[in-house]
């Protein structure tokens, strides 16, 4: 069984005003990441996806949108695949205020990264949101992990499918921490710090009476020239 984690493109966060948005749509840039992504994922010799997952915000269903146009298939929408909610009042504010206020949140004490953005979805909200969907979703696939046990073994089904899903950095970095069994942290996106239209591939071994998920590899842009790599 193969999950193929695909971070969107660049996002539009601000109008040509420098007005903030929470569901942006993709710059010029991010639309062109999309494109070659998607190139890069149907080529020759590329595996064939049984499935196409992703967020319904803008900046995913936009770049899950270039692959669905070669591969003639519509994406699954997958509302649990959403990032994680930021505050309503952000929506209209100028820019340059809410990227003071993201920086200010970045110097707060662990215990208060849990509660996520004052007036948002919390860390401890959204991590149950993107793991309960995932738990939920790998379970109608066959894909169940063992309970209770201390080496987070999986029953997974040998000939499983292939899978794309088109998300984002936040709700990425939980899927990957949990099916590697880490433990949570209120800054998962922290430490697995994905690219613009970077692909991280998670796939099953069949092990020790049952399976794990293995990082095969981690943001992949290689369909990307270096100065169309951003993060």
């Amino acid at each position: 069984m193969e999950l193929v984690l695909i971070r969107h493109g660049q996002p539009a966060w601000a109008d040509d005003h420098g007005t903030s948005t929470n569901d942006p749509g993709l710059t010029p840039l991010g639309a062109r990441q999309a494109a070659k992504l998607a190139d890069w994922l149907t080529r020759e010799g590329q595996l064939p996806f049984d499935q196409v997952c992703a967020s319904p915000l803008q900046r995913a269903r936009e770049t899950a949108a270039a692959l669905e146009g070669l591969l003639g298939v519509e994406a699954t929408v997958q509302d649990w695949l959403r990032e994680i909610g930021s505050p309503l009042e952000w929506e209209g504010r100028p820019e340059d205020e809410v990227v003071k206020e993201i920086d200010a949140m970045r110097r707060r004490p662990r215990e208060e990264w849990w509660d996520g953005a004052p007036g948002g979805e919390t860390f401890r909200d959204f991590h149950q949101r993107v793991t309960g969907g995932l738990d939920a979703w790998l379970a109608e696939l066959g894909a169940r992990e063992h309970r209770f046990d201390p080496d987070h073994l999986w029953d997974l089904p040998e000939d499983g499918p292939r899978v794309a899903l088109f998300a984002h950095v936040g709700t990425n970095s939980v899927i990957t921490s949990h099916l590697l069994g880490l433990t949570p942290q209120p800054w998962e996106w922290e430490r697995f710090p994905c690219d613009h239209s970077g692909v991280t591939v998670l796939r099953s071994r069949q092990l020790a009476g049952g399976a794990i998920w293995a990082l095969e590899y981690f943001s992949d842009v290689a369909h990307l020239p270096a100065d169309e790599v951003t993060a």
